[in-house]
């Protein structure tokens, strides 16, 4: 249960993409906004310059969609995963924090190799790919491994960054190919290290 007497009726809520983790905006709530975006699955706030409810996106198309929230150990602060539906910030940018670039972004690449599986094109590499079959995928994944090999041993560091975002890719795809997530991996590797 959410604590709305402590900041006096309103509370802050962060936003993040609920698959990068960025985070996308804060705002804040009071208790009608909470059961709304509750109910609706869209994050609504209590604008304090209009004095009203206001749900974000309701003008622009550019909804946050909620995908799970996490109440603090306050009870007096809201996060809010959720899936962005265009940019969040009303400047057109994808966070309201001017950050220099996403630094999940690897999450972001998942999430387009998902859609290009989801939504297959002619011109898609990863179209291409899934089209010859989990053989080619696994074996592009070693024919980058070697190469990025190859490179960290007697190539130049662009080289090697270069191999090394080939090998990622291509990775994201045979995962995608073997229907296993990102988030499947990190866990396994967090229980690992455990």
């Amino acid at each position: 249960m959410v604590d709305f007497e402590k900041g006096n009726g309103l509370i802050p809520v962060i936003v993040q993409d609920f698959q990068t983790l960025e985070v996308l905006m804060l705002g804040y709530m009071n208790e009608e906004a909470w059961q709304k975006t509750q109910e609706e699955k869209k994050v609504t706030f209590f604008s304090r310059s209009k004095d009203r409810l206001w749900t974000k996106g309701e003008e622009s198309g550019n909804f946050l969609h909620v995908k799970s929230y996490h109440i603090d150990c306050d009870k007096d602060t809201i996060l809010i995963k959720a899936q962005p539906e265009g940019p969040t910030c009303h400047t057109g940018t994808r966070s309201c924090f001017n950050t220099d670039y996403n630094q999940n972004f690897i999450a972001e690449l998942e999430r387009i190799v998902q859609q290009r599986y989801a939504f297959p094109s002619d011109e898609s590499y990863v179209n291409r790919l899934r089209v010859r079959g989990i053989n080619k995928i696994a074996q592009k994944v070693g024919e980058e491994a070697v190469e990025t090999v190859i490179a960290a041993l007697t190539e130049s560091e662009h080289d090697f960054i270069n191999e090394t975002s080939d090998l990622i890719f291509h990775l994201l795809v045979l995962l995608r190919e073997k229907g296993i997530s990102l988030e499947t991996i990190a866990k396994n590797l967090e229980n690992r290290h455990q």
